[in-house]
C-alpha cells in the first residue's frame, strides 16, 4: 500500500499539504492524516479524493505511536511522502512562560517529529521523501521566541543530518524554513511586537507549494519569499550575538 503521511493536519501547513500531497503523488492508495482535533480532521477528509485513514490524538501520549506503528505493520505500507508538520509556539520572555508551555514546545516539536521519523522509517524506500517543517526561526537566536526557535533549530540540524544519512538509500529529505505564514498559529503563540512580521505574512497555499516543488527537485531546504531568503543570508553572515540584539530590540524584549 502506498501512502503519505502528514502530522498536524487539522489545521495551517500540516492542513495544506495534506489537500496538495494527491496532487502531485497521483498513485497513492491513501493519505493518513495525524492531529488532535477529530472534528477538523474529518471535515478535511471530505474534500480530499483519495481515502484518508484518521490517526487522531495527542502527539504527546504514546498511543497515537503505537497505534500507527500497527497499523504500517498490518497495512504492509510503502511510505511515499512523510511530513513532520505537527508544532507550536508560545511567544514571550522565557522567565515568563509557563514551564508546561515551554516543554510542550519540546516535547512537540522535537521529540515527537523524532519519533514519528523513526516509526516511519523503515517504510521509506528509494524515491521516498521526508519533508520536515522547520521555520526560518531556526536561523538565529529568538529572544521572545526562544524555545521555538530553538525547537526549529532542532529541526534544522535534524533534518540536514538524516539528509547526508538517508541519502544512499535514495531517500530524500527537505526541512521547510518559511517566515511567518497566515494561519491560527499566532492565535496559539501570541504576537510579537515586531512590525517586519506582518509585512511578510504568507499564504499556507504558497509555501506548501514551493515545499513540494522543492522536495521534487531534491532541495535541502525550502525557504519561501524574497524576505525570508534574504533573512537566512543574513544570518550567515551577522554573528549570532549581534542577530539575537537586533531581533530583541525588534521584539521589544528588554
Amino acid at each position: 500500500m502506498r501512502i503519505a503521511v502528514v502530522t498536524g493536519a487539522s489545521s495551517g501547513i500540516g492542513r495544506e499539504f495534506a489537500l496538495q500531497i494527491p496532487r502531485l503523488y497521483r498513485n497513492l492508495d491513501e493519505l493518513w492524516v495525524m492531529a488532535r482535533r477529530t472534528e477538523l480532521l474529518e471535515e478535511l477528509k471530505k474534500q480530499i479524493s483519495i481515502p484518508v485513514r484518521i490517526f487522531d490524538g495527542d502527539m504527546q501520549r504514546d498511543y497515537i505511536f503505537e497505534r500507527l506503528q500497527k497499523e504500517l505493520e498490518r497495512r504492509d505500507a510503502h511510505i511515499r511522502m512523510l511530513v513532520n508538520a505537527a508544532g507550536y509556539g508560545k511567544t514571550g520572555v522565557f522567565a515568563e512562560i509557563a514551564s508546561k508551555e515551554q516543554l510542550g514546545m519540546v516535547a512537540l516539536n522535537c521529540h515527537s517529529l523524532t519519533k514519528i521519523s523513526q516509526i516511519c522509517l523503515p517504510y521509506l524506500s528509494n524515491g521516498s521523501r521526508i519533508v520536515n517543517i522547520a521555520s526560518s526561526a531556526a536561523f538565529a537566536p529568538q529572544p521572545g521566541f526562544a524555545v521555538y526557535a530553538a525547537t526549529k533549530s532542532y529541526v534544522y540540524s535534524l533534518s540536514q543530518a538524516l539528509r547526508t544519512e538517508l541519502s544512499p538509500r535514495g531517500i530524500i529529505v527537505t526541512v521547510v524554513c518559511p517566515g511567518p505564514v497566515d494561519t491560527d498559529f499566532f492565535r496559539r503563540s501570541g504576537k510579537l511586537p515586531n512590525p517586519f512580521k506582518d509585512s511578510v505574512k504568507a499564504s499556507p497555499e504558497c509555501v506548501v507549494r514551493r515545499a513540494l516543488l522543492d522536495s521534487v527537485k531534491k532541495r535541502r531546504v525550502s525557504v519561501y519569499g524574497p524576505a525570508m531568503k534574504c533573512a537566512r543570508i543574513a544570518t550567515k553572515v551577522v554573528p549570532d550575538g549581534l542577530t539575537a540584539d537586533l531581533l530583541g530590540r525588534l521584539n521589544r524584549i528588554h
